[in-house]
């Protein structure tokens, strides 16, 4: 059964914890980063993506840019920017986007239960971006930034939780530039650190929502540690990874769209003729032109449900139908939208083989809206497929199975802030 431990925290004193926190390292480039941090002195970027401190002609990866935020990460515990708890607690983080609340656990998993698949993954990691954690969490001797990992909750947590925030003060409440609230709760009480100890054995598996490649680095770094200290107990703070533990049923994943730009050669007449092969096409309401731009206006072209897809093309919508044989309904791969439509349409008609690498196609996040799909095509793009969103169920029988998603096929918001937490590994 699953392992879940308390830690003592080093986080943001409570007077700068709105000017710590910032978006994970991943969702920004190295320009929009320094752009972020400009007149910024506490933002966690300063750490997760140090070469913003940097000449901007640096390799970001750079031995210097590790070192840097080795420094960096120092400087604020310094300067009393981050200050460290005196002793292990669990945390309760909420998130509130546009009225939607998520609350989950902070806390370690185990490199043992990563290793032995009672954490459970659905994507594979890129060696590159692997290396770049590896060597961010070796260099600064810790978890800057947490997984966020999901499970099947049988009820305890989510009442625990709302429990707890009914009837203590949070440590942090702030409203982020971006306008999500961000609330957290200290739990350091030893007899509710016990109970919620227990609890997780009992839980079978953790599921990785987000952070694959932080997650696979952090085991890695923690093998090396091992290596290095081999009379280790199991105990060690290295054998563990910071994390936050969600109940599946108050997550939420929204859309990840498709965008092609071209296609492929044919007319539109020929590519209509051929999409007809797998799909059903039926034309939707037409839209007005000043539409274009009306976000509320274009929620009627999303599709209503699993196995249909729209899409837009010069100018209209249709809905597209998967027809009878084209997947299969006892594979939780083979049943997942993305790849109804990768199957037979993007791959045998637009020749879109390998979405992670092809640069004909582009994804887009549901959470900037059908109107950002339309913008594309009517900009110049040929066509853009408007997805029914994964569901939680598919993610977990996916990873149950021991299988690979296909790419792109879950967007989460909103996103895990940076900075709130530190695990160091000694």
């Amino acid at each position: 059964m699953a392992v879940f431990r308390p830690f003592t925290a080093v986080r943001p004193n409570e007077q700068v914890a709105d000017k710590v926190a910032a978006l994970p390292y991943d969702v920004m480039n190295s320009a929009e980063a320094r752009e972020m941090v400009k007149d910024d002195p506490f933002s966690f970027l300063h750490v997760d993506k140090a070469e913003v401190d940097l000449e901007p002609s640096i390799d970001i990866y750079d031995a210097a840019v590790y070192a840097k935020a080795a420094e960096n990460l120092q400087k604020m515990l310094d300067d009393g920017v981050n200050i460290r708890d005196d002793k292990p607690a669990y945390f309760i983080y909420r998130q509130i986007m546009n009225g939607r609340a998520q609350a989950g656990i902070v806390g370690c998993a185990s490199i043992d239960d990563y290793q032995n698949n009672i954490i459970k993954k659905h994507e594979l990691t890129r060696a590159d971006k692997e290396e770049d954690r590896v060597r961010h969490v070796d260099t600064c001797n810790a978890n800057t930034g947490p997984i966020f990992l999901t499970f099947r909750d049988n009820g305890f947590i989510g009442q625990f939780s709302a429990d707890w925030m009914a009837s203590h003060d949070p440590i942090y409440d702030f409203v982020a530039v971006d306008g999500i609230t961000h609330t957290v709760w200290k739990i350091d009480d030893i007899d509710t650190i016990s109970e919620l100890e227990k609890y997780f054995e009992t839980v079978p598996a953790f599921y990785i929502a987000d952070g694959h490649h932080r997650s696979a680095s952090a085991v890695r770094v923690g093998l090396m540690r091992r290596a290095e200290h081999p009379d280790y107990d199991g105990t060690e703070e290295f054998n563990f990874f910071l994390s936050v533990l969600f109940p599946s049923d108050v997550l939420h994943i929204y859309d990840y769209n498709r965008v092609v730009h071209d296609l492929n050669g044919l007319t539109e007449e020929e590519f209509f003729s051929k999409v007809n092969v797998s799909f059903d096409i039926a034309p939707m309401a037409e839209m007005p032109a000043d539409k274009a731009k009306d976000a509320e206006f274009l929620e009627q072209y999303r599709p209503a449900k699993k196995h249909d897809v729209s899409m837009y093309i010069s100018g209209r919508w249709y809905k597209l139908t998967a027809k009878a044989g084209t997947f299969d309904e006892n594979d939780p791969v083979s049943r997942l939208d993305v790849s109804i439509l990768q199957k037979n349409l993007l791959t045998p008609v637009l020749a879109i083989g390998d979405p992670r690498t092809d640069s004909r196609i582009s994804f887009i996040g549901g959470i900037r809206g059908l109107k950002e799909l339309v913008k594309l095509v009517d900009g110049g793009c040929a066509v853009a497929f408007a997805m029914y969103p994964t569901t939680l169920d598919d993610l977990m029988d996916i990873a149950d199975a021991g299988a690979i998603m296909p790419p792109k096929s879950t967007w989460f918001e909103p996103k895990l802030r940076s900075g709130l937490f530190v695990h160091y590994l000694d």
